[in-house]
């Protein structure tokens, strides 16, 4: 029996991968990948690495949970070197806990890798610090869904006591998470960002305020963080990713004339 990795793969950006992370996928007998890993890593393996695809999108699961615990445990078993590849952090709303539970009671040895997570990269990529010393010296993590489909997020607790909320998987729920927080207390005039694919080439990033998002934010899809606070307004004098992929886009190509 070999060992499980349990490995963040990061927020996209292909180099916020750690090298504990990389070493893991390089040695890799097998690995299972999520939706969002940024196919280039795989690139990183071994000629004869076994790929396992176990995307999941709000709509569709290639696997369900409980085949992919089946398989890490099986892989296992069979003496293979298992790298269990998911977005961002394992431990960030990526199900890790959950398979690291199964393997546990298995008594199948694993290590868990963080990754960068999107919470943090994402909004860092457009301009916009989670927590500041004259804006925001609190930061939540929360989840836009949860198991079974209920809301089980106490948004007055929320919507008061936390100066910067950074919500995972949201955007269906966009309207309804702005109506709570504003029946909460929080102002209308609360700045919000939207930021889609989040450090990648495909980056975007919408903002508006609690009262406006829903009206300039209709288009934008998963994945993307919802980020809540008056550190958003800092987007304007640090949005530095999205200005240098402008600068990039708008530099002339040099060409060798023979």
């Amino acid at each position: 029996m070999s060992k499980v990795y349990i490995v963040g793969a990061g927020p996209g950006d292909v180099d916020l991968i750690t090298v504990k992370g990389l070493k893991s996928i390089q040695k890799a007998d097998v690995i299972l990948y999520d939706r969002l890993v940024n196919k280039a890593l795989l690139e990183e393996a071994k000629e004869d690495v076994e790929l396992v695809y176990c995307g999941k999108s709000p709509d569709h699961h290639a696997l369900n949970q409980e085949t992919i615990n089946g398989l890490l445990c099986r892989f296992a078993f069979q003496g293979k070197t298992v790298t269990r590849l998911k977005g961002g952090d394992p431990m960030v709303y990526g199900r890790g806990g959950e398979e690291a539970e199964e393997l546990a009671r298995r008594r199948i040895p694993f290590e868990i890798v963080p990754g960068i997570s999107a919470g943090v990269a994402a909004p860092a990529y457009a301009g916009i610090p989670v927590t500041h010393r004259d804006h925001s010296s609190s930061v939540a993590f929360i989840s836009g869904v949860s198991k079974g489909g209920h809301d089980q997020e106490n948004w007055e607790h929320l919507a008061k006591s936390v100066d910067t909320l950074c919500i995972y998987m949201g955007v269906k729920k966009l309207p309804e998470i702005c109506s709570q927080l504003l029946r909460y207390g929080r102002s209308p005039d609360t700045p919000i960002a939207l930021v889609q694919w989040g450090t990648t080439d495909e980056q975007r990033t919408v903002t508006g305020t609690l009262a406006t998002i829903g009206e300039v934010a209709s288009d934008v899809k998963n994945p993307a963080m919802i980020v809540v606070g008056e550190v958003v307004r800092l987007r304007e004098k640090l949005q530095w990713f999205e200005q240098l992929k402008q600068e990039e886009s708008e530099r002339p190509a040099h060409s060798i004339v023979g």
